[in-house]
């Protein structure tokens, strides 16, 4: 079983259209959509939700009114300005530092469990998919992506799967990084512009820092031909390879409309192009 994740140091490069066509194109794979902040891989391949798990990170701080003498020392101190004028506590602006518990005369002040997200085990005709959801201002979207990824891993054992494929999200921060750990392969998508040539950059030293295999897919190349050129310059110098570049299509617009992937929709250049792809990959 191998893990294979997509990522690209920014948003908006075709990461979930390249997992949705590979989730059509691998027969024996079980998906995982680990951008938990802005989840979408759900839209094309239109799970079945089975399983529904809360996840808990974090406390935050509830105050119980038949304690509470309202002496308003857990005002002064909060610095988030969490707690209103009536004593009740602002979930969303509460870091849950706990230092109004601390302070709090009478005990007045616990620090409950955090509900601040679920994850989910689904099933779509292509196979299982695992997907979270992040509540709103909630943090530890780096545990909530390894949650997803040690569930998706196990389905793959269970299963016998040949594949663990993962939507991967932007930038470079510790969502990514724990999507990227311990992989097989990271196939970085960019494009040739200037932030997504600097993205590039950045996300690749970060899979070079933990050791992981990197290939790069330059997508909508033939939109700037020089940018694409000075994007192979980098890898060959990095000693990246760049596996695939894919040219720009309005029948990805066009399947992405109709809720579908480019496999599905038509048998165009792009779909050749990504299937060709992912024959490199296996």
């Amino acid at each position: 079983m191998k893990q294979i994740v997509i990522i690209s140091g920014k948003g908006g490069t075709g990461k979930t259209v390249l997992t949705a066509s590979f989730a059509v194109l691998a027969r024996s794979a079980v998906f995982a959509d680990c951008d938990v902040d802005a989840a979408d891989l759900h839209l094309l391949l239109k799970p079945v939700i089975k399983e529904t798990h809360q996840f808990q990170s974090g406390k935050k701080a509830k105050i119980d009114k038949k304690l509470c003498t309202e002496c308003g020392d857990c005002i002064e101190l909060c610095r988030f300005d969490a707690i209103s004028s009536d004593f009740i506590v602002d979930s969303i602006s509460c870091e849950g530092c706990a230092v109004c518990s601390y302070a709090c005369p009478m005990e007045a002040v616990q620090m409950e469990d955090n509900i601040s997200g679920e994850w989910f085990i689904s099933e779509t005709k292509y196979g299982p998919l695992v997907h979270a959801k992040l509540g709103i201002a909630e943090e530890n979207s780096g545990k909530l992506v390894s949650l997803v990824r040690q569930n998706a891993k196990k389905i793959a054992e269970e299963q016998n799967l040949d594949y663990v494929i993962i939507d991967g999200p932007p930038g470079i921060g510790c969502p990514v990084i724990a999507s990227l750990s311990g992989v097989d392969l990271a196939l970085i998508i960019t494009e040739p512009t200037l932030s997504g040539i600097h993205d590039m950059e950045r996300v690749a030293e970060l899979a070079r820092h933990f050791g992981v295999l990197a290939k790069v897919v330059i997508n909508k190349y033939d939109i700037n031909l020089n940018n694409s050129a000075e994007i192979k310059k980098i890898c060959e110098a990095k000693h990246i390879e760049v596996i695939s570049e894919l040219p720009f299509s309005e029948k990805v617009i066009q399947a992405l409309v109709r809720g579908m992937t480019i496999i599905e929709w038509g048998n165009g250049q792009i779909a050749k192009a990504i299937t060709d792809l992912w024959g490199k990959i296996k």
